[in-house]
């Protein structure tokens, strides 16, 4: 199956439906990524490309369906790397903005050449550790999330200062069993709600949650 199949089938499970355009910038991205992955180290060097097209790409959509469901979206994707989820959110939704935190200046360089090469208005990258950034941008968000620095019970302390300026975290797990950390933090949460997919070429599951700190 060709790359473009494979995205615009694997979308379309999800429930996501993707125009031509759409699906032309994701490719260009995409392309651009294994290009880059070449010199530095972005994903994995033997990743095939279903896997890439799977992992990556429609692994970050899982979050498009909530986020088309906001009537502003203002997101902050901490440690992005090379850009999942916030990057391919941003290329599918222009009409929401979205922030990357990236402390890794060659990720960060990859990351603008794509802003600049999809001639995205809506991103913006910000090459920062989040106990520098945090302090004086902690009201600016709606949504924050991240999908690989850290387990539930290491990334929700990191956003806290996020949740008290009113946004929501969007936890991504693979299993729903890691959602049982958030009962054990010093500050507390509590699950606004739990979204569960499977991807669909290698069947594997992914849980989506969003946590608001309780009042």
């Amino acid at each position: 199956m060709k790359s473009e199949e494979l995205l615009k089938k694997g979308a379309s499970q999800l429930g996501v439906i993707l125009d031509q355009q759409q699906v032309d910038a994701l490719l260009l991205y995409f392309g651009e990524l294994k290009k880059w992955n070449r010199r530095i180290n972005l994903i994995a060097r033997d990743t095939k490309d279903e896997q890439i097209i799977e992992n990556h790409f429609i692994d970050s959509l899982t979050l498009y369906p909530m986020l088309a469901q906001e009537s502003k979206v203002n997101l902050l994707d901490v440690g992005t790397g090379a850009g999942f989820p916030g990057l391919v959110l941003a290329a599918v939704l222009p009409g929401a903005s979205f922030t990357l935190l990236e402390p890794r200046l060659k990720r960060v360089s990859f990351l603008r050449h794509i802003v600049r090469t999809l001639q995205l208005t809506n991103v913006e990258i910000v090459a920062d550790r989040i106990e520098a950034f945090a302090p004086k941008h902690a009201g600016r968000f709606s949504l924050v999330t991240s999908r690989a620095v850290a387990s539930p019970g290491s990334f929700l302390p990191m956003v806290y200062p996020f949740m008290e300026g009113g946004a929501t975290a969007v936890v991504m797990v693979a299993r729903e069993e890691r959602l049982l950390e958030i009962e054990n933090l010093d500050h507390p949460c509590q699950l606004a709600s739990v979204e569960r997919f499977v991807l669909p070429y290698s069947g594997a599951d992914r849980v989506l949650a969003m946590v608001r700190l309780k009042n």
